[in-house]
């Protein structure tokens, strides 16, 4: 068959792309090769637009066991015990097929974990949404939280934390990002990497369909107005079998039969073997007609390219086969013997007896395209808000609209589809800065979260990309965890725009500064291009999921208030920034500005300095100072304990509703018992932090003197309402 340049265009590959191929290959290549070059050579298996700049991140550190480059990061959190983590986009399929695609992005990055010999124990997420009131949104909103809810459901993994947001932005391209943590033993990681030769490569889990078929690929792609004709490649879920393909691997994973083990995820069993091969320096032989199928007369060409969920592909020492099968014939799977390893550094086809197609393995891998983008510098915005030009507004009045907005207002109608408690080590469950994970039948816990922030990034990217940094890092701060590593999912629109394209790397450099500073290595990710339809974009999105370590959890600390009469303490300095803050947006529709600043010293110091203060047992609640500003904060922290508050004026800053609503960083409020104010306000006076006496809790009403005055149950009835009635 001759491949013309329209079959080359319909898989994804510039022109000069494809004579690059041929110059590989000293020949043209036939239609399965080159689909296997597509499925290789997309943005989202080989980060072409995007490596140059994922290798300037922190990965390392002396917590970090497992670094970027295999299929989940791995620190140590001591006593033997590691925490496997990742997060991963589902964006392109959860829009064109809301359930399964969400569905099927849990079950790819629970894959991602368990491959690397850790029992999933929770799972986050983070979606964006468009305007509530696009068309589309209800029902991509019900679906995807029903898929998210359907497999971590049914497989038994806690669903514990996360964020949903709406803005415009995402009308015609949602985001689905999803996040898996497991806990394994330090001593029994297991790899990708191949090693020696004519060693059993193994098939195992679900049969081979044609669903997902150049997934990847379209992955890879902006959505047109003919998006929903591309949902025969949205891949189809069965958390039943995943469960039953988790127990099996992790059976096998007890003696020492695997020698690498790689999860068939994006572009299936052409990035699976290619991975395998390409990092152990070998090649791989495959026979396709042994590929266990599930509809009739598959040929190589679909078998290479589809993603079919829940399957595993395993290389095996000698002699091990027959044990193997045993585990995976007692969890009714299928177990075949497909390929071995081989010398050639090839990866050979059969299909029938017959060489079906034979591909340099460094061809596909380390010699894939890599694109030095050119990019632009975001102009910062300079403009200023003045509110003498703004209609005066109340506080109690901002607030309400706030509170009541569809990105503040209660959630649970979303967390409540969620199994939070299975397993029975959610120690602190959604609805805090940070969600809390015992390690099963020790003292210790971890705290893990989620966090974006595209608004800022859309103004000032390098600027957002340090925010949402120190946010995440403060979310764990905040529950008396210390940080230790992130993940990132980087969303962004069209890396061939030299204006979107310096969205990327700005926030990357961004990213970088605050994890260097704050030693908060990235150890894992995902890069999603494309993000948007007929050349509009989404606002440029960096999600960070996070994990620290609480060493002896004793009681876990939220940020609810606990009682009356204690009272509250704000660490950090306000200014009262309220360029692209909630203020703004929610009561006056104004995007505009610049982001606060961001003070990584600031960030650092203030920081440690609360997680003395909660390791000597002298915090009753704290909070983060986020989206929303101090008064927005400390409602949630009534809102969350149905305990009132009266907060006094601010005495240096004059206007009550920079004040109140600036979102400046680095900030905590506390709560504090009366007698232990002078010791705390000793302790932070010892280390430099700057901190102001705001108030005490106190029963029924919110309340700020001459400026504010809201029972509690009005206030949490506000903040139920649009969830209730949309």
């Amino acid at each position: 068959m001759k491949i013309s340049n329209e079959i080359v265009e319909k898989h994804g590959l510039k022109i000069d792309e494809y004579e690059n191929i041929k110059k590989l290959l000293n020949r043209q290549p036939n239609l399965l090769e080159l689909g296997i070059f597509s499925a290789m050579w997309n943005e989202h298996c080989s980060y072409k637009s995007s490596r140059i700049h994922l290798k300037k991140l922190p990965s390392k550190g002396k917590q970090v066991i497992q670094g970027p480059g295999e299929n989940a990061g791995v620190i140590d959190i001591g006593d033997n015990d590691a925490i496997v983590f990742k997060i991963e986009s589902h964006n392109h399929p959860s829009y064109i097929e809301p359930y399964q695609g969400a569905a099927t992005g849990v079950g790819g990055i629970l894959r991602d974990v368990f491959t690397m010999g850790a029992r999933p124990i929770a799972l986050l997420n983070s979606i964006h949404f468009g305007s509530p009131d696009h068309p589309k949104t209800k029902s991509l909103l019900n679906g995807v939280v029903s898929g998210i809810g359907g497999y971590g459901n049914c497989i038994g993994i806690p669903t514990v934390a996360g964020e949903t947001k709406f803005n415009e932005t995402y009308n015609e391209n949602i985001l689905v990002n999803a996040m898996a943590v497991g806990h394994a033993n330090k001593d029994k990681i297991f790899y990708s990497k191949a090693k020696g030769l004519n060693k059993s490569v193994v098939y195992v889990g679900s049969k081979t369909g044609r669903d997902g078929i150049h997934g990847a690929s379209m992955a890879s792609a902006e959505f047109d107005e003919n998006s929903e004709e591309k949902k025969p490649t949205v891949q189809v879920g069965d958390p039943f079998t995943e469960k039953l393909l988790m127990e099996a691997c992790l059976e096998l994973m007890k003696d020492n039969s695997i020698i690498s083990i790689q999860d068939m995820g994006a572009a299936g069993l052409t990035s699976s073997s290619v991975e395998m091969a390409s990092k152990g320096g070998l090649g791989i032989e495959l026979e396709l007609d042994k590929v266990p199928c599930r509809e009739e007369n598959m040929t190589p060409y679909e078998m290479m390219l589809s993603e079919s969920q829940e399957r595993m592909l395993i290389i095996l020492e000698d002699g091990k086969e027959h044990n193997a099968k045993k585990i995976f014939d007692k969890w009714d799977l299928d177990f075949v013997v497909i390929g071995k390893t081989t010398n050639t550094n090839n990866l050979t086809l059969k299909f029938k007896n017959k060489i079906e197609g034979v591909i340099p393995i460094e061809a596909l891998a380390s010699k894939a395209p890599i694109y030095d983008r050119k990019w632009i510098k975001k102009k910062p915005q300079k403009k200023e808000i003045n509110l003498k030009d703004l209609k005066k507004i109340k506080i109690e009045d901002a607030l309400i609209k706030i509170l009541s907005s569809p990105n503040h207002s209660n959630k649970s109608w979303i967390t409540n589809q969620y199994d939070q408690s299975v397993m029975c080590d959610t120690a602190l469950k959604s609805g805090s800065d940070a969600a809390i994970i015992r390690i099963h039948n020790k003292d210790k816990a971890i705290a893990v979260s989620v966090d974006s922030s595209a608004n800022y990034c859309k103004s000032h990217p390098l600027t957002g990309g340090k925010q949402i940094v120190c946010e995440n890092w403060r979310n764990l701060v905040a529950v008396g965890a210390k940080p230790l590593a992130i993940t990132n999912c980087l969303n962004f629109g069209n890396p061939e725009n030299k204006e979107i394209m310096g969205e990327f790397a700005e926030c990357l450099i961004g990213i970088k500064e605050a994890c260097e500073f704050l030693n908060y290595p990235v150890v894992s990710g995902n890069v999603s291009f494309y993000n948007g339809t007929n050349k509009k974009s989404i606002y440029p999105t960096p999600v960070i999921g996070g994990v620290g370590l609480i060493k002896k959890l004793v009681s876990p600390l939220s940020h609810n208030f606990k009682k009356t009469k204690s009272k509250l303490i704000l660490i950090g300095k306000t200014f009262g920034h309220l360029g692209r803050s909630c203020y703004l947006k929610e009561n006056y529709s104004i995007d505009e500005g610049m982001p606060p600043e961001v003070n990584l010293l600031n960030e650092k110091n203030n920081g440690e300095c609360l997680l003395k203060l909660i390791d000597d047992n002298l915090i009753l609640s704290s909070h983060d100072v986020s989206n929303g500003g101090l008064i927005t904060s400390i409602s949630e922290m009534s809102l969350g304990s149905h305990i009132g508050a009266k907060i006094l004026k601010p005495k240096k800053l004059t206007n009550s509703i920079e004040y109140f609503f600036g979102e400046d960083q680095a900030r905590y409020i506390v709560e504090i018992d009366a007698e232990n104010v002078s010791k705390v306000e000793k302790i932070l006076k010892i280390h430099n932090i700057y901190f102001e006496n705001i108030g005490h809790t106190q029963n029924e009403y919110l309340e700020i003197d001459n400026e504010l005055k809201i029972n509690i149950k009005d206030l949490f009835k506000i903040n139920n309402e649009w969830y209730n009635n949309y």
